[in-house]
């Protein structure tokens, strides 16, 4: 690599000059013309540079292939323009003067580690997705492509990927004061954002801890009901008051679209689980720890306050055929009838027909759990039995089907 100034032809003013020169040449052409660079100093580059030439060379293949030279002075070259463009903010006088106070190669250098530096920046602002350590040869590939890049894809690149670390420390940060370390996010794998949103609505709930779907569920429940001073419940977030500054800006972001889901969050008329589970934008939009055996235990209680509430506490068999059996017939749910009310309930299956499944259906969701094989196999065998009989046209008077039902089910006297 020979170093000599750039030199310039005098143009006519209407013509102007696209200088493909990079920035380190561009830089080392001002500092030769305003005498900021000695000979000396010239002499110590054209020295430096083929000995970086072939490290790099061997770093990234091999320093005995003429391709792989060829491409480590592009590469130097690269590299030291853009740390030199970087770091006097294009300022040619700026950049001359570095290379008059540091070497060659610690120009290359620092632009390596800036480049490496970005490499094992966050890429995936969910957690779970991105590696952690430092800088290793597993991405040596990645620093050959970034080598050759210009000024602004590396700004570009950066933007994005502190955007991406700025939403993970914040949520990491959120996470913490709400009970939650960064294992614990690294095993549940959720957006940062979706650990923003969540804990932004549990401080403002005056909540602790970030919830599980059964708590997530009962906040958003609270949020919906109405201030007693308006009509409708309206979403009105603030920042946490102890916010580290250095988070606010992407929090705030993230409260601007928090704060615009807030129509449908606040609908009544969109069930929870539909809104948060079923429909797609809003899927993994939110976050909550993931408790199987919390909504478990949820589900059974709400299935035993509605299960005690329909079967009135009854637990035997009569009681529970005869209410599959007035579901099953589409009438009132009841687990005793009269003789008269059953003379009814048979008149209304032979006229319109009966739908057992109806019966199994309800066993499945509201029954205990533990108990709903059973339920549905003593169903069936009732269904087996009783089909004949309560569907007869010879049992005009009743005879039959009522001494099944008398026999099976819970009929008063």
């Amino acid at each position: 690599m020979t170093v000599s100034p750039a030199s310039s032809s005098a143009l006519p003013h209407s013509v102007s000059l696209f200088d493909r020169s990079t920035f380190f040449e561009k830089a080392l052409a001002y500092g030769v013309r305003h005498n900021l660079l000695s000979q000396e100093k010239l002499d110590a580059i054209e020295t430096d540079a083929p000995k970086g030439m072939v490290q790099i060379a061997r770093y990234f293949g091999s320093e005995f292939l003429r391709p792989e030279l060829e491409k480590a002075k592009d590469r130097i070259v690269n590299l030291v323009s853009l740390n030199l463009e970087l770091e006097s903010a294009g300022d040619l006088h700026r950049a001359a003067l570095m290379l008059r106070e540091h070497s060659f190669m610690s120009r290359s250098k620092a632009a390596s580690d800036m480049l490496k530096a970005l490499i094992v920046m966050p890429q995936n602002s969910h957690f779970g997705m991105n590696e952690h350590g430092g800088f290793s040869d597993k991405h040596i590939a990645q620093l050959a492509k970034w080598s050759l890049c210009s000024l602004a894809d590396y700004r570009t690149e950066l933007a994005k990927r502190q955007q991406v670390a700025g939403l993970i420390d914040a949520a990491l940060w959120l996470a913490d004061a709400l009970g939650l370390d960064a294992d614990d996010l690294e095993d549940a794998g959720p957006d940062a954002e979706a650990v923003i949103r969540t804990a932004l609505l549990v401080l403002h709930s005056k909540q602790q801890g970030m919830p599980d779907w059964v708590k997530f569920q009962s906040l958003i429940a609270a949020l919906r009901k109405p201030a007693k001073s308006t009509a409708a419940p309206a979403m009105k977030l603030s920042l946490p008051k102890n916010l580290p500054a250095e988070y606010k800006v992407v929090v705030e972001e993230v409260r601007q679209n928090l704060l615009a889901d807030g129509v449908k969050i606040l609908d009544n008329t969109i069930p929870v689980t539909k809104l948060f589970k079923q429909t797609p934008a809003f899927v993994g939009r939110y976050f909550w720890i993931e408790d199987s055996l919390a909504e478990i235990d949820h589900f059974d209680r709400e299935a035993s306050v509605a299960w005690n509430k329909v079967t009135q506490g009854h637990s035997d068999d009569g009681s529970l055929l005869t209410l599959f059996l007035s579901i099953a017939a589409g009438s009132a749910h009841k687990t005793l009838l009269t003789e008269k009310s059953a003379s009814a309930l048979v008149r209304k299956v032979r006229k319109s027909g009966w739908k057992p499944e109806l019966a199994n259906q309800f066993i499945l969701e509201h029954a205990p759990v533990q108990h709903q094989s059973d339920y549905v196999q003593v169903w069936a065998h009732f269904v087996e039995d009783a089909q004949v009989t309560l569907i007869s046209d010879r049992d005009y008077k009743l005879h039959d089907a009522l001494a099944l039902l008398r026999r099976d089910c819970n009929v008063s006297e």
